[in-house]
């Protein structure tokens, strides 16, 4: 885990459709509007993920800075879940092995083009949720 100046940042592929409807589930839920979000593709989301060794140009997972600490993967989606209010019963899935959930969390990333879609440039928020894109 490392550390970064900014918390409660989610950093998402911004072409994927997946991870884009990841960010409008996870804004529609965070009443407190307690999480900002980057697209890799942004200035600001690049930096960060080479800051944590995540290649811009082919990102194999989502991150979360929690807690001044970074979080990848499986890791990063349990714990955004767990903090968003009527989801915080997912805490308890942290007790399953990580490898497991990350060998599920790698099997969706990889296919997640294939399945999901692509977008041909980074979704536009709406207004509530442009507010919190970190650029």
């Amino acid at each position: 885990m490392s550390s970064w100046p900014d918390d409660d940042v989610i950093l998402y592929d911004g072409v994927c459709v997946f991870c884009s409807r990841w960010i409008r589930f996870i804004a529609t839920r965070d009443k407190a509007k307690r999480f900002r979000f980057t697209a890799i593709q942004s200035a600001y989301g690049s930096r960060l993920a080479q800051t944590f060794g995540i290649d811009p140009d082919d990102p194999d997972t989502n991150a979360v800075i929690h807690g001044g600490v970074a979080h990848f993967k499986s890791d990063a989606a349990l714990t955004v879940l767990s903090n968003l209010p009527g989801w915080r019963w997912t805490h308890g899935l942290f007790t399953v092995p990580k490898r497991l959930r990350n060998a599920v969390y790698n099997l969706v990333a990889k296919n997640r083009y294939r399945i999901f879609g692509r977008y041909d440039a980074c979704f536009v928020p709406d207004e509530d949720v442009k507010g919190r894109v970190m650029e």
